[in-house]
């Protein structure tokens, strides 16, 4: 791309970062880093995990997203009487005009562009691996047909603290499926004052639309094309292997608490989300501060703690940060 090209581009994808931020938080209030995350994941395929207490906005950051960019939302209430064909879809007996009968597929909910998954983590396992398919290969297979889904297709499951009564874990493969982490704090004082406000006031006028499918294509595009220099990827590569407690150069906190690291997903996380930051920056290159800034969200789920960490009530962002911490800048 020529130079004047590349800053018009850059400029344009800043401006409507920007302007889909502006327009979610015009409804939601606070929860700022949570949105850039849903963002990244959404510029740069892949899929979020938000995990928060309920009633504090989960659900309305993603229906309000959906309106801001005029895509088709799909809603999963995960319960634990869910069945898989719930979510993809099923075959039915249908009589044709002649008198005959066929089978007819009818999709299900998991045919849409922004799929919010609900409380995913109060469903069986069972049911929770049905989104697999869906998450990974952008399709699903039913009697033996595979149905391809759209595109944009961005999930965004919402699940409560595994302390709360009926809950089931998400296995570690499911889990490491989902691109960020994104932990939902409960709002400040001065926060919950405004939501009250909003809430219980006149009602406010619905966000605009600023962007469609086809302009989201336009910037994933963009952020795939930002390069990254190779001591940059070298540095996020020395960050997942900080996270293997049998590495040579294992973190202290992960030699300790760790039963296992994080797997090549978590650098490709760190890598595609660093590029997304670079444009809303205004630079088409990666640096070591965008690898860092995204290592909590993209790395938090994707470590498992041993019975000592788990004892001890080790989190998981204690153990990334101390891995920050022991893992150099590679020299160019």
């Amino acid at each position: 791309m020529e130079k004047a090209d590349v800053e018009q581009r850059l400029k344009h994808f800043g401006e409507t970062y920007r302007r889909i931020s502006e327009e979610v938080q015009r409804v939601i209030v606070g929860h700022g880093e949570v949105l850039e995350g849903v963002l990244l994941c959404l510029l740069t395929e892949g899929h979020a995990i938000l995990e928060g207490v309920p009633g504090i906005g989960k659900t309305l950051l993603v229906r309000t997203l959906a309106d801001v960019l005029d895509l088709k939302f799909s809603r999963i209430q995960f319960t634990p009487d869910l069945m898989p064909a719930d979510i993809t879809g099923t075959n039915v007996i249908i009589e044709l005009p002649d008198g005959r009968r066929d089978w007819e597929f009818r999709p299900g909910p998991i045919f849409g562009n922004l799929i919010l998954a609900d409380e995913i983590n109060r469903a069986t396992p069972k049911t929770q691996s049905a989104m697999l398919e869906a998450m990974q290969e952008r399709g699903v297979t039913v009697a033996g047909i595979t149905h391809r889904l759209a595109e944009p297709f961005f999930v965004l499951a919402t699940q409560n603290p595994l302390e709360m009564e009926g809950t089931y874990p998400l296995p570690e493969a499911q889990l490491d499926r989902f691109a960020l982490k994104l932990l939902m704090r409960m709002p400040e004082r001065q926060e919950i004052s405004e939501i009250v406000a909003r809430t219980t006031g006149s009602r406010p006028p619905p966000p605009s639309r600023v962007a469609d499918a086809a302009a989201l294509v336009v910037m994933r595009d963009l952020a795939r094309a930002v390069p990254v220099a190779s001591h940059v990827m070298d540095y996020a590569s020395a960050l997942i292997l900080a996270t293997h407690p049998e590495h040579p150069a294992a973190a202290p906190m992960v030699k300790k608490y760790v039963r296992y690291g994080a797997s090549p997903r978590g650098a490709q996380a760190m890598i595609l989300g660093g590029k997304v930051l670079a444009l809303v920056d205004g630079r088409f290159n990666v640096a070591f501060d965008d690898v860092r800034q995204m290592a909590l969200p993209a790395l938090r789920h994707r470590l498992i703690l041993n019975f000592e960490g788990e004892a001890a009530g080790v989190k998981a962002d204690d153990v990334v940060a101390d891995a920050l911490k022991h893992v150099p800048e590679p020299r160019e």
